[in-house]
């Protein structure tokens, strides 16, 4: 964040809107589903995700260059949240309510945990690991244990398929850091970001 501020502008950081935003999303509808359920840790875990990715998005909107392509992007999440909170709103049934949300919670984790292994093919390839982000794989795998964990704790089907696929997709990427041994930094190219993004530049 301070090497945002410092340099006034994002021109390296074309893909952190879309993540941003996407994770922005993602928890307000797990803190939505914690309503639903009543789960306090839930909304928790959420309310303060939902505000922290918010405010780094906000960030980012003041200092990028093409503040059109953001837009975009804010109102295509804006319309997703809109939508499922309307649908909740207006239906009767509690626990269809919380099987609908809850679906779509788990389709939106499950993106994301598996948004790293399109880099896979690269990775066998080129027998490098240099594009895979270690620390961010690292906290998935530990995340989603404990977040597992805590879904079996509760009985909540919702909380544990997505976090175990996530942690069994987290453990398949730190396995090729044994296989394939971090190197020193090459310039061979190759994929280093999500396919969460879009292809259009932001900045």
């Amino acid at each position: 964040m301070d090497g945002i501020m410092s340099k006034g502008s994002l021109a390296s950081l074309a893909t952190v809107a879309t993540v941003l935003q996407f994770l922005t999303g993602t928890c307000f509808m797990w803190l939505k589903y914690g309503v639903l359920t009543e789960e306090s840790t839930l909304i928790l875990v959420n309310f303060i995700g939902s505000a922290l990715f918010f405010s780094y998005t906000v960030v980012f909107f003041i200092f990028c260059v093409n503040k059109r392509e953001v837009i975009r992007q804010m109102m295509v999440i804006s319309c997703i949240i809109l939508s499922a909170t309307l649908y909740t709103l207006f239906e009767t049934d509690d626990e269809k309510s919380i099987r609908v949300i809850g679906l779509l919670c788990c389709c939106l984790a499950v993106l994301f945990f598996a948004s790293p292994l399109t880099m896979l093919a690269h990775v066998i390839r080129t027998q490098n690991t240099d594009s895979l982000p270690f620390p961010i794989i690292v906290a998935s795998f530990f995340v989603c244990l404990l977040w597992t964990a805590y879904g079996v704790l509760i009985g909540d089907r919702f909380i544990q398929i997505p976090n175990l696929l996530g942690g069994i997709l987290a453990g398949i990427q730190l396995t090729l850091y044994v296989i394939y041994p971090k190197k020193k930094a090459s310039f061979s190219g190759g994929p280093r970001y999500s396919p969460l993004v879009s292809e259009n530049p932001i900045l």
